[in-house]
């Protein structure tokens, strides 16, 4: 099949957007309109990302903020290249340390989950690398919208709120600095009022003059330490020093002629690749239940695998190459049968996020993805700085014989993850569905919509999606059509359908056309998302 039968016409509730010289897609309209202006202003897709990214911590800081991690796929000059800014865990903390605060497991919030932020490190080595403009002038308008304030979103009100009522539930000084930085009155901010962030701005333009060393080396490091160290925290000056974003490769399968290509562990991207290379091998069927059902079945053993497998790289007691290779493959699919199954990891060995998509006219394109991890994180903001730190480490076990046990300086199993398309060696285009554990849940249901059933990539964004979460259990969104879900049930499954559709997750998705160039984006109808083209 050709890329470009992928720009057909196709069921969808809202029509694809189609551009030629530049294409933003995120989740937010002002941060993709942030993106637009700077490649009007002459600068690539990547300069356009870096933008995007800083403007998303302001207009949606319930998803992602300055204390986030970040990872990257970036095509340009036709090579695809991997950006993992995720941060280990500080070198003083360890599993005992843990324990002997009382806790048995990881806690969600507060000082002890948090990791170092890898967002700065990531917008500063993009730029550095592949960018045009000044990286002054990447972050000026998300500072400009800091300062001037910003009418909040319908779906970031829903989320602020949530987010309000969990850290009220705690009666602890630490998290004093979050409701004084994200409150009005006492409350959360509601659906149109302006909201400004002058600490915000403050750390944002920091950041730009110093191409993102103040957070790592200069006054930002000691404040973020200093409160650390206040309130019983592991991080330390030395953790922000020695991180530095990490180049990798981007690992991929072939899936009906396309190669798909994720980030390699610590990213969770490897379960996708893996449920896809499992349908890959299987005979194709007309029946929509069977396919269906062959779909849960692939992604429930592909996470178990990976639950059971993947954590940072060095510390992985499996290889990549046997995780993703045809006749593993091959022994996981032959476990799907008729009914539902209870999935149990295999044995491989042989012997809350924001996403956005950017392309330019001159073939760059960008799959970037940044997150607090738990909405806003964990719940620490630094005083006077507008920093609301990540709560990543809540991933790590306690258990020494986890795989993702607690280890000083260890990076953590990530949801995060951007993905992309290529075919035949040149760039089909970036994806992405933000969402924690749905996430490459997601990933599969948009790529098999688009390659097998050859939907648009709105219309891929638009279907109904499902979402497992343990055992036999499946959730579907309150549109799902019911005779499938009858379907599964009779299938073995336990079908759930939720009363709402911010837990199956958030995509953007931009293609390019072989022949003529021309860009064809979709844009998540379940946030306040937008396709901007020129």
């Amino acid at each position: 099949m050709k890329n470009d039968a992928l720009f057909y016409p196709s069921p969808s509730r809202r029509m694809v957007t189609y551009g030629q010289r530049g294409m933003v897609v995120t989740s937010q309209s002002l941060a993709a309109q942030v993106g637009m202006d700077i490649l009007k202003q002459g600068g690539n897709a990547i300069d356009a990302a870096v933008a995007t990214a800083a403007a998303l911590t302001v207009v949606e800081p319930t998803s992602n903020g300055i204390g986030g991690d970040a990872f990257a796929i970036v095509w340009v000059n036709d090579e695809l290249h991997g950006l993992n800014a995720s941060g280990p865990a500080p070198k003083s903390i360890s599993r005992e340390a843990v324990r002997a605060l009382g806790h048995e497991k990881m806690p969600t919030h507060g000082w002890i989950p948090v990791t170092v932020p890898g967002a700065p490190a990531a917008w500063a080595a993009l730029s550095q690398r592949f960018g045009k403009l000044p990286f002054k002038q990447l972050l000026a308008p998300a500072i400009d919208i800091a300062e001037q304030g910003f009418p909040i979103s319908p779906v970031v009100s829903q989320m602020w709120e949530e987010a309000h009522a969990a850290y009220s539930a705690y009666d602890d000084a630490v998290f004093r600095p979050w409701f004084d930085t994200f409150s009005i009155d006492g409350r959360a901010p509601r659906i149109g009022e302006v909201w400004k962030a002058p600490d915000h701005a403050n750390t944002l333009r920091a950041i730009s003059e110093s191409h993102a060393e103040d957070f790592y080396h200069g006054k930002l490091a000691a404040k973020i330490a200093a409160h650390a160290a206040e309130h019983g925290g592991f991080l330390r000056e030395s953790d922000l020093a020695a991180f530095k974003a990490e180049w990798v490769e981007p690992v991929s399968v072939k899936y009906r002629g396309y190669d798909i290509w994720e980030m390699p562990p610590n990213g969770s991207g490897m379960i996708a690749l893996m449920a896809l290379n499992m349908l890959e091998g299987m005979n194709a069927s007309n029946d929509e239940v069977e396919t269906l059902h062959r779909r849960i079945e692939a992604t429930k053993l592909a996470y178990v695998d990976g639950f059971r497998y993947i954590t940072e790289q060095e510390h992985m007691q499996v290889d990549l190459k046997e995780l993703l290779s045809p006749h593993y493959a091959l022994q996981r699919s032959a476990e799907i049968g008729d009914r539902a199954l209870h999935p149990q990891p295999g044995d491989p060995i042989q012997g809350g996020t924001v996403y956005l998509a950017t392309a330019d006219a001159d073939g760059n394109m960008v799959s970037f993805i940044q997150s607090n991890f738990k909405g806003f994180g964990s719940g620490v903001v630094v005083p006077g700085t507008g920093i609301s730190l990540q709560n990543r480490g809540w991933s790590f076990s306690l258990d020494a014989e986890h795989v993702n046990c607690l280890e000083p300086g260890k990076r953590t199993y990530h949801t995060i993850i951007p993905g992309f398309i290529t075919r035949d060696n040149q760039a089909v285009g970036p994806f992405g569905v933000m969402g924690g554990f749905m996430q490459p849940q997601g990933h599969v249901q948009v790529i098999t919509s688009m390659l097998d059933e050859h939907y648009n990539p709105q219309a891929a964004l638009d279907a109904p999606r499902w979402k497992w979460t343990e055992g036999r259990t499946v959730e579907v969104e309150p549109h799902f059509p019911d005779h499938l879900a009858q379907a599964l049930m009779r299938r073995g499954h336990n079908v759930i359908k939720r009363t709402d559709s911010l837990s199956f997750g958030r995509g953007q998705i931009i293609l390019r056309d072989s022949k003529s160039g021309t860009l064809c984006a979709g844009t998540e109808p379940r946030t306040d998302g937008a396709a901007v083209a020129w």
